[in-house]
């Protein structure tokens, strides 16, 4: 699952997945839009609800914070696919 909210000059994208060791990976990006400002964090969940729990956190943290939900999709989903495409971006950073 992605999940990405924005405001007009910042965004935060989470992406909840399992490894390939089946351990759950909640990853969090953020930054400024256009930029290349910003920041990656991978944490390790133990298990999938504790990942969700942490992505209802960050859902109320962000509204509270003035952005808002633009995305919301699998990873296998065209909109899934490029935003994981961002997301790897970053990665190599």
């Amino acid at each position: 699952m992605i999940v990405r909210w924005e405001t007009d000059h910042d965004y935060v994208l989470v992406h909840i997945h399992q490894d390939m060791f089946g351990d759950w990976i909640f990853s969090r990006a953020w930054g400024q839009i256009g930029t290349q400002f910003g920041g990656l964090k991978h944490q390790l969940a133990d298990t999938l609800e504790q990942a969700q729990m942490w992505l209802e956190d960050e859902a109320t943290i962000q509204t509270s914070r003035g952005f808002r939900k633009v995305l919301e999709a699998a990873d296998h989903t065209p909109e899934g696919q490029e935003a994981m495409r961002q997301l790897s971006l970053l990665d190599a950073l």
